[in-house]
């Protein structure tokens, strides 16, 4: 497999620095279809020539970097992000925005192959998922832990939460890390889960009942109630309708 990807920097000589790095990386493949010196010009290249991966700096002129990756999470078919930058303070709000990774400059060859890796498994694990002769039926998630690696049957999961790098994927009787993203979970398996939150996705199978909370914090809001766990999970506004409907279907 050879990444597309596209650079997306305001500085021409930290965009030539990446395209260096990346042609030292032999572990994925790479191939840079293009470069964009602001959002604009990035967006505008990606409804044109779409890409497998966006190494993005945060900040640019006008329209952010982080702007931007929310942008991109609505699309279809979005491409992997990896935050590129020289500040390490947005990483918190990156991983909510489901990046794949975020490196700091100046970037080792190294922890990019690593990020690059990332989205190497997700493409893969996708078009394999395409390509099942039955699917659905056997679809799993592939946990690496410890050392191991252990099949986890979506049929048994009951939610995933966004945290920081990775992915708490809920059963009714154990807690996994998954190294993913949740964007390309929810794309993959629509008829299996539905959104609850920007954090979180629930299966819709497991969905009992949509309840009023009044948190001390927060004020009032929403929250799911699971069959299989005890653990109530926001529901945002936005995505109130949608889970009211999986609780109807």
């Amino acid at each position: 497999m050879t990444l597309k990807v596209l650079i997306v920097d305001d500085e021409a000589l930290a965009r030539s620095r990446l395209r260096t790095l990346l042609s030292e990386c032999s572990d994925p493949r790479t191939e840079v279809v293009g470069e964009a010196g602001n959002a604009v010009q990035a967006m505008q290249h990606i409804q044109r020539l779409p890409c497998d991966v966006v190494l993005l700096d945060i900040h640019m002129p006008g329209v952010d970097g982080m702007a931007l990756a929310a942008q991109l999470r609505e699309m279809s078919s979005a491409p992997s992000v990896i935050f590129v930058t020289a500040h390490a303070e947005h990483a918190v709000r990156a991983f909510e925005l489901e990046a794949i990774d975020y490196l700091t400059k100046p970037v080792r060859r190294e922890r990019l192959e690593q990020a690059l890796q990332k989205v190497q498994r997700l493409r893969q694990a996708a078009d394999s998922a395409t390509s099942a002769d039955a699917p659905g039926a056997n679809d799993c998630l592939i946990i690496q832990e410890r050392g191991r690696s252990e099949r986890v049957a979506l049929a048994d999961v009951i939610f995933l939460k966004a945290e920081l790098k990775y992915i708490t994927v809920r059963t009714a009787d154990k807690e996994y890390i998954y190294d993913g993203a949740l964007s390309d979970l929810e794309s993959r398996y629509p008829h299996l889960f539905v959104r609850v939150h920007r954090n979180a996705l629930v299966a819709r199978r497991c969905v009992r009942a949509v309840e009023k909370h009044n948190d001390p914090v927060e004020g009032e809001g929403w929250t799911v109630r699971l069959d299989g766990v005890d653990d109530r999970l926001a529901v945002s506004r936005r995505q109130l309708a949608s889970v009211r409907e999986a609780l109807m279907g």
